[in-house]
């Protein structure tokens, strides 16, 4: 009987570059009796130290937004709100879209925009602050010059730091989560969201108070011009930079431990936000013809260079899922048509709406989430066969196996219907074809039965 030929504690064993081995590569069978996440005391579990968390960051909301409303006024924070959310929606919508393929989870999605708009902000108002007054000490700067190089060299530091940590927290508490680029580019966004948010509040904010206190026209104000620039024209400029530290984190995530750039990329991407931060904080103390300059010449290009990594990277999301399920398919778990169909977002979303006209809801969530599964369940096996496959590889394996089993009745007709011809032949398994373990399933419970002997 082919099996693993070491412990999910060691999944480099077997290969002398850090591969799965072929045998182990060929069985993504689990154990008839496993249990994947062992219960915890109270004060220990996953739910108490997400409110724990997500509590600490309402706090810190609701004291960035006392402090701004204290410092430009109830009338004006309540202006610069209004305006402050115009471009949160598109943005946001635009970054899930691109996360689509393989949607971060709820959490992750919800602490980064909360981070970004509560503690990043939090802590960016009294640093920037505070390194003001310290330049102004130190350097025997006048207010103009502190603010110039505050703008240029001190915030670039501050904001980019504060944003990174969450990708930082990210990478060391939820690594398993960061699978592609596209994960470092979607996460860093919806951080540098949160912070454009509550940071725009302030500027719009006050400029609404100067243009009230000397009575200027709505055409001809500082309100105008403040959200022309920052929410019309550059409602990216804080996603751009931040995405250089999610890029760097999240190609030390898809990297092996041996390799340089694992430790290099998350510094070197934190310094690229903070040069390119810095760089369009100075362009606003030049002329406009200077502003217009690097707004054109660098922010353009740079951001043009993200989207496309973006879409580049969504592209390899679904090439590694048509690649690395054929495994699966040729074993037996899919049907050798899948890969393709789960390899397509409008197949997808054709099965969905089969499922929903059968089933209803409950149908179309299952596809959702057997979709969901097998697309982890490629992440998984291409990380592996990169070298870089997790501690626990046979048990992630085997969680997600057993809930594709368990969604396939609903999910896999729906999906072989919404795939259009001509069809994929069937894929030809690589070596021998492995003894499967009879699974804990029975057709009254599931419908069918799990992987025969072979």
């Amino acid at each position: 009987m082919a099996t693993y030929s070491s412990s999910p504690d060691s999944p480099s064993d077997g290969h002398p570059d850090g591969r799965l081995s072929d045998e182990r590569m060929y069985v993504p069978a689990a154990p008839v009796s496993w249990h994947y996440a062992p219960r915890r005391p109270f004060w220990e579990s996953r739910a108490v130290r997400t409110g724990a968390l997500f509590t600490a960051l309402a706090v810190c909301g609701v004291v960035i937004l006392a402090v701004v409303r204290q410092h430009i006024g109830t009338e004006p924070f309540l202006v610069g709100m209004a305006l402050a959310v115009l471009p949160v929606p598109l943005l946001l919508w635009a970054f899930l879209w691109l996360d689509r393929v393989a949607p971060s989870p709820w959490q992750n999605v919800v602490f980064a925009f909360s981070w970004g708009a509560c503690a990043a902000t939090l802590v960016a108002l009294f640093a920037n602050e505070y390194g003001a007054k310290l330049l102004a000490t130190t350097l025997s700067a006048t207010p103009t010059q502190s603010d110039r190089w505050g703008a240029t060299f001190v915030a670039p530091l501050v904001e980019e730091t504060a944003k990174g940590a969450a990708i930082l927290l990210l990478f060391l508490f939820r690594r398993r989560h960061i699978e592609s680029l596209l994960d470092g580019i979607v996460l860093s966004g919806l951080v540098a969201t949160g912070f454009a948010f509550t940071e725009n509040i302030l500027y719009l904010g006050s400029a609404f108070g100067e243009d009230k206190a000397v009575g200027a026209g709505v055409l001809d104000s500082t309100t105008a011009a403040t959200f022309f620039v920052r929410v019309l024209m550059t409602p990216f400029a804080h996603p751009l930079f931040t995405s250089m530290t999610g890029l760097g984190f999240a190609i030390a995530a898809t990297s092996r431990q041996d390799r340089p750039w694992r430790w290099l990329a998350p510094v070197g991407g934190w310094l690229l936000a903070m040069v390119l931060h810095g760089a369009w904080n100075g362009s606003s103390q030049l002329s406009p013809v200077g502003f217009l300059t690097v707004y054109v010449a660098v922010m353009i290009p740079v951001f043009g260079l993200v989207v496309w990594l973006a879409f580049w990277a969504r592209a390899g999301e679904l090439r590694t899922i048509r690649t690395h399920l054929a495994v699966y398919a040729a074993a037996g778990w899919l049907n050798p048509r899948e890969p393709v169909a789960l390899a397509s977002m409008r197949t997808r979303a054709d099965a969905r709406d089969a499922a929903r006209r059968r089933h209803g809801d409950a149908g179309a969530r299952a596809v959702r989430d057997y979709a969901g599964y097998a697309t982890h369940l490629a992440f998984l096996r291409g990380a592996a066969t990169k070298g870089v496959a997790p501690p626990d590889f046979t048990a992630r394996e085997s969680e997600l196996l057993h809930h594709l089993w368990h969604d396939r009745p609903l999910a896999q007709p729906a999906l072989l219907h919404a795939t259009p011809p001509p069809w994929p032949p069937p894929t030809p398994f690589p070596g021998p074809r492995p003894y499967w373990p009879q699974y804990a399933y029975t057709p009254s419970a599931y419908g069918q039965p799990g992987p025969k002997h072979s």
